[in-house]
């Protein structure tokens, strides 16, 4: 005979409230929240939210203050022991290129949803003022970065090619739509802003202001 069971729907964690779902099941045992499956998707949902907020916590600490960041500071920003910190990130020059990562993750994916949701030219201004905000939180710990790349070499050569593909894209869109020279590549684009950024004394409100300059520069007349 079939009788009915409550089963944790797919994709619950903990503490969300989810809706759970009654589903006929011949035979099937009750599962609760204590089983086994139930506490490893817990286990599971846990360490991605605790992964999460060390990442953010080292993103705010390496802007703020660089390589006198603390391990223990960002353990306690992120709520959660320093034996946690050391589970996700046995080295400190691994969560330096787990910051870099996603962030170059967030500066691509901003390429991707600007093309398809502002008009050329304005995603061109947007994307490049969220490089150059990007570059500003890089400055505070290059030294760290440089043995990020070390550690990992292919680590700087890709992060560049898909920096450079995600200008690429949005400059060729406002040229094909006649808002931006045709005499410049994004090559000769990047090096102009990035070079730009890198500029000693330079600051964050300082580039985006430069920037408007060079934006100038690279519209069709």
């Amino acid at each position: 005979m079939c009788k009915s069971v409550v089963v944790p729907a797919d994709g619950t964690v903990e503490g969300t409230g989810a809706t759970m779902s009654d589903v006929t099941t011949p035979d099937a045992a009750p599962r609760d929240a204590g089983s086994p499956a139930s506490g490893d998707r817990r286990m599971r949902a846990d360490a991605r939210r605790n992964h999460a907020r060390l990442v953010e916590a080292a993103r705010t600490a390496f802007a703020a203050r660089g390589s006198d960041a603390s391990m223990e500071e960002i353990a306690r920003t992120a709520d959660v022991g320093v034996g946690t910190l050391y589970r996700h990130f046995p080295r400190r020059i691994d969560l330096v290129e787990a910051v870099y990562r996603e962030d170059v993750d967030a500066l691509v994916a901003r390429s991707d949803e600007l093309a398809v949701t502002a008009p050329p030219w304005e995603a061109l201004a947007q994307w490049l003022e969220a490089f150059v905000a990007y570059a500003a939180t890089k400055r505070t710990f290059l030294t760290e970065l440089h043995e990020a790349f070390g550690k990992s070499p292919d680590l700087a050569v890709s992060s560049r090619e898909r920096i450079s593909a995600a200008s690429g894209r949005l400059l060729a869109r406002a040229q094909e739509a006649g808002l931006a020279r045709t005499d410049i590549d994004q090559r000769e684009l990047m090096q102009l802003v990035g070079g730009m950024c890198m500029g000693r004394g330079s600051t964050l409100e300082g580039n985006l202001g430069l920037l408007t300059f060079v934006l100038d520069g690279i519209r069709a007349r």
